[in-house]
C-alpha cells in the first residue's frame, strides 16, 4: 500500500511546488479541492493546508473543519492554511499595518520537529496580507521574523495529532531550508518512509493496469512525444500486444520524425500503426491563414483519421491516454474546471459512437516524474528530453498558408538549427527551439544572381514550464553559423533572423 499526504487546496499559486517537493522525497501525495471529502484510509499519514488568494477574515474565505482533521491525522498549515488554523482555535488573524512579500530571515524561538536541523537563522519566502497577532492557548511560537511575530507556531490539542503552521513559503525555492522543513514534516512528524521511486511506481502501476483491463483491447493516439509515449510503454508491460498504437503523419512533423519515432517505437517492441494521412491533412489547410482555424482543422482531421483506424479494430473497450497531473489539477480546481482546453491536446474529443474507457496510467505523474519513469522503463534519453514540440507541429510555424513546399523548406531549415544546437551542446540549455517560416520574402544576392526569398525566423527560449520564458542569449558566432548554414543549404530561404522576445509580453509560438 503507497502512503500518501493529501494537500488541501485553497487556490494558492503555490500548490503544485509543495507537491513537487513531497514528490522529491519519495512520497506520494494528492491535491485536492478544501472541499473535498477526506477518506482517512490506512495509506493517508498526514494533511498539509495550502495558501490561498484570500484573507481568512473575509466574508467568502475557504475554510475546512481543521479540528476535526486533527483528531485523525498530522496537520501543517501553510500561509493561508496557518491563518486558518490559528483562527478557528481561538487565535487572532488580522490585517497587517505592512504587506510581507519576498524574502524574509526567520529567526528560530524554539526547538521543535518541523524545525529540526534548521538554522536559527535563514531565508524564507513570504507572501501574505494578513498576520497571525495571537495565537490559540494552546499554541506555542517557534519562529518569528523582523516584521512579524508568530512565523511558526506548533499547536497540540488533547486528543488531537500536531498541528503545525508556517506563515511562509517552504515549498518555493527563496526559503533556503523550505524542502527540509517539509521533509520533517514527513519523515518525522507523519512518519513516511520516502520509498516511492520510480520503480515503485511502474510496479504498482503495472499491476493497477492488469486489473483494470484484464483480457480486453485498449487503442491508443502516440505523437512521439514523452507522455504518450510512457504512457503507451507502461500499457504494454501490463497487456502486451492487446495495445494498439496509432501514429499519425499529419504532414506537419520535423524532418523524419515520422520514421524515427516508429523505429523508436519497434524498439520498444510496442504494437504501433503508422499513418501516412499528410494529403488529408493538406486538403484541410488549404487555403486556411488564421491560426486558430489552422489548429481546428488539424484537430478535427486528426480525430477523423484516428476513428476510421479505431474502427479497423475488433473488440476494442478501451482508449489510453497520456494526460499528466496537471491537465487533472487543472480539471477539478478550487476555481471548476478551465474553460480554455486546446483541442489538439484533447483527444477525448474523439465521437461518442466510439463508447470507450479512459485508461490513464499517468494521470497523477508531474512532467519531470514522467521522465523519470520513462528511463527506468529503458526508453531512448532523446526521445524523454527533446524540446516541447506543439500538437499542430509546423503548421504554426508557418505564418500564413500552408503548402508542401513550405513545409519542406520549413523542414529543412528546423533540421539544421536542432542539429547545430545539439553539435554545439546548447540543446539542453534551452527549454525549446524551432524555426518559424515567415511569410515575407525579401531580395538577396548569391554569386551574380540576385534572388527574392523568404525569411526564416529563429526562436529559443530558457524556462522552466513554459508559464514565462526568456530568449536564450546563444552565442553570436553560433547564430552566424547557423544563418550561413540554411541560407547555403535550403533553396528557397535568403535571410535569418533571431527572435530576442520574452514571455510575456511575446508567446514562445508565434501562432
Amino acid at each position: 500500500m503507497t502512503e500518501k499526504i493529501l494537500i488541501l487546496d485553497f487556490g494558492s499559486q503555490y500548490t503544485q511546488l509543495i507537491a513537487r517537493a513531497i514528490r522529491e522525497a519519495n512520497v506520494y501525495c494528492e491535491i485536492v479541492p478544501y472541499h473535498h471529502k477526506i477518506s482517512y484510509t490506512q495509506d493517508l499519514k498526514g494533511v498539509i493546508l495550502s495558501g490561498s488568494p484570500f484573507s481568512v477574515n473575509d466574508d467568502r474565505a475557504p475554510e475546512v473543519n481543521i479540528r476535526e482533521i486533527a483528531q485523525q491525522r498530522n496537520v501543517l498549515g501553510i500561509c493561508y492554511g496557518a491563518q486558518l488554523t490559528s483562527k478557528q482555535l481561538g487565535g487572532r488573524v488580522e490585517r497587517s499595518e505592512k504587506r510581507e512579500y519576498g524574502r524574509a530571515q526567520l529567526n528560530i524561538t524554539s526547538s521543535n520537529t518541523l524545525l529540526e536541523g534548521i538554522p536559527s537563522q535563514s531565508q524564507v519566502w513570504m507572501s501574505h496580507g494578513d498576520s497571525i497577532l495571537d495565537l490559540p492557548q494552546q499554541a506555542t511560537v517557534c519562529a518569528t521574523t523582523d516584521s512579524i511575530p508568530v512565523a511558526a507556531f506548533q499547536l497540540k490539542e488533547n486528543g488531537s495529532n500536531d498541528i503545525y503552521g508556517l506563515q511562509f513559503h517552504p515549498e518555493v525555492y527563496h526559503s533556503s531550508f523550505g524542502k527540509q522543513i517539509i521533509q520533517n514534516f514527513l519523515y518525522k512528524i507523519c512518519g513516511c518512509k520516502g520509498d516511492w521511486t520510480p520503480a515503485h511506481f511502474i510496479s504498482d502501476t503495472v499491476e493497477q493496469l492488469k486489473k483494470q483491463i484484464g483480457v480486453k483491447k485498449v487503442v491508443m493516439a502516440l505523437s512521439g512525444g514523452v507522455d504518450s509515449t510512457v504512457a503507451a510503454t507502461l500499457i504494454h508491460k501490463a497487456i502486451g500486444k492487446n495495445l494498439y498504437g496509432i501514429f499519425v503523419d499529419n504532414g506537419v512533423l520535423r524532418k523524419g520524425e515520422y520514421e524515427s519515432v516508429l523505429e523508436t517505437y519497434a524498439q520498444l517492441d510496442l504494437n504501433v500503426k503508422g499513418v501516412n494521412a499528410k494529403k488529408r491533412f493538406y486538403d484541410a489547410l488549404n487555403g486556411l491563414t488564421n491560426p486558430e482555424e489552422k489548429r481546428k482543422a488539424i484537430g478535427k482531421t486528426f480525430i477523423d483519421v484516428f476513428d476510421h483506424e479505431s474502427h479497423q479494430l475488433q473488440d476494442i473497450s478501451f482508449l489510453g491516454q497520456g494526460t499528466i497531473y496537471p491537465d487533472v489539477i487543472e480539471s477539478v480546481s478550487v476555481h471548476g474546471p478551465s474553460v480554455t482546453i486546446k483541442s489538439h491536446h484533447n483527444v477525448g474529443g474523439l465521437p461518442d459512437t466510439m463508447k470507450l474507457s479512459l485508461v490513464e496510467p499517468l494521470r497523477f505523474l508531474f512532467k519531470d516524474e514522467v521522465r523519470k519513469v520513462g528511463l527506468e522503463l529503458g526508453i531512448p534519453h532523446e526521445l524523454l528530453f527533446r524540446h516541447p514540440f506543439p500538437g499542430p507541429g509546423l503548421a504554426i510555424r508557418i505564418l500564413g498558408e500552408i503548402t508542401e513546399e513550405k513545409v519542406g523548406l520549413l523542414q529543412e531549415a528546423d533540421k539544421i538549427y536542432i542539429e547545430g544546437l545539439k553539435e554545439h551542446h546548447l540543446y539542453d540549455k534551452v527549454w525549446q527551439a524551432g524555426a518559424i517560416l515567415l511569410p515575407v520574402k525579401s531580395v538577396g544576392v548569391m554569386g551574380d544572381e540576385r534572388t527574392y526569398e523568404y525569411t526564416v525566423a529563429l526562436r529559443a527560449v530558457t524556462s522552466v514550464d513554459g508559464m514565462t520564458a526568456d530568449w536564450a542569449h546563444l552565442p553570436y558566432e553560433f547564430l552566424g553559423k547557423i544563418s550561413n548554414e540554411i541560407i547555403n543549404r535550403v533553396r528557397g530561404i535568403n535571410r535569418v533572423v533571431y527572435d530576442i522576445s520574452s514571455k510575456p509580453p511575446a508567446t514562445i509560438e508565434w501562432e
